[in-house]
């Protein structure tokens, strides 16, 4: 019997935040309180925001329903550390659908659980290997949690940085926002050494360490950091243009490729066309288009139609198709 009433609402909610229905003598057995200690505990919960529903009947239930806002989780041990566990999963990679709003989420459940929580989470992770993962280079999850934490906070940031060509040095930032490309995560921070706004790609950065110092947001000159980025590295690399032509409609292809390979357009004969700009060796666009699972032309640049042929002809080999056996589709510039 739980007889401290904190502890015991808050074991009522955690409950409660199962979606069932709970009949009253149920709670009450569970908790070890009469039926009329539950109906009050309802009561106190209703005040302090929280939407329980009750139904009529000879042994009334009780259920947690969606309100105009939501309410503070209250999870058990199984729970949080699946939770953590399938975040740390996804954030290691900057794969689709794991943005930054999922590792604030991370950074703020890691923040309140238990040592022995934080253990578990840490030996189970350790202890599995995904089967597949996201483009780009792997990250540890506590160096995006880290990140995550003084962005929202307004904390500068103090970390280790290794350049494209291998140069160390130490970093001196006020972060503004994780942003990420669908392949790899980059922090968007303002430099306090170089006195200028810098990207940074996160899996080379190391010992990041928030420095307890908070300062005022800057505004960022483009406005908008995920622009702020994409201009950035268009000004270090070298760029080129594609255009490809899918067989489907631009909805079904906008859900197989990433978001930033550009917005689909629908050409009014059942298929689409896709534009963008890339950095990336038109090896790697060629694969990733492939894998969009659908019939595609490349429209240009030649460059690219050339891989593609070429990654067409070496497929077919290596499935045991002789060149003189395809058909003149998988001859063209198809993939």
């Amino acid at each position: 019997m739980t007889t401290d009433t904190p502890a015991r609402l808050l074991q009522l909610l955690s409950l409660l935040q199962t979606p069932r229905e709970w009949p009253g003598g149920e709670l009450a057995d569970r908790l070890g309180v009469s039926r009329r200690t539950v109906r009050r505990d309802i009561d106190r919960l209703r005040e302090l925001g929280y939407p329980v529903q009750a139904t009529k009947g000879a042994d009334g239930g009780y259920r947690l329903v969606a309100g105009k806002a939501m309410p503070p989780l209250v999870l058990d041990d199984e729970e949080a550390v699946a939770i953590a566990v399938g975040l740390r999963a996804g954030a290691g990679h900057a794969v689709a659908g794991v943005d930054e709003a999922s590792v604030r989420a991370l950074a703020k459940l890691e923040q309140v659980l238990p040592a022995r929580l934080r253990h578990r989470v840490s030996t189970l992770q350790a202890a599995t290997t995904p089967l597949t993962s996201g483009d780009g280079a792997s990250i540890a999850p506590e160096t995006l949690t880290v990140m995550a934490s003084t962005v929202a906070g307004h904390e500068r940031l103090r970390f280790a940085y290794r350049d494209k060509e291998g140069g160390e040095s130490r970093r001196l930032t006020e972060p503004h926002r994780l942003v990420s490309t669908g392949r790899r995560w980059y922090l968007v921070a303002y430099d306090l050494d170089r006195a200028d706004w810098r990207t940074f790609r996160v899996d080379r950065v190391s010992e990041p360490f928030a420095t307890g110092v908070r300062f005022a947001p800057r505004e960022l000159p483009t406005g908008d950091a995920a622009e702020y980025l994409r201009r950035s590295i268009n000004r270090r690399q070298e760029t080129y243009e594609f255009a490809v032509r899918f067989a489907a409609p631009a909805e079904q292809v906008a859900s197989r490729v990433p978001a930033w390979f550009g917005v689909p357009e629908d050409d009014g004969e059942g298929g689409c066309v896709l534009r963008g700009t890339s950095g990336d060796p038109v090896e790697w666009l060629a694969v990733r288009l492939a894998m969009a699972g659908v019939e595609f032309t490349v429209r240009g640049p030649g460059e690219l139609a050339q891989c593609v042929r070429e990654l067409g002809g070496r497929l077919s080999r290596a499935g045991g198709v002789r060149s003189s056996e395809q058909s003149p589709e998988q001859s063209s510039e198809r993939g």
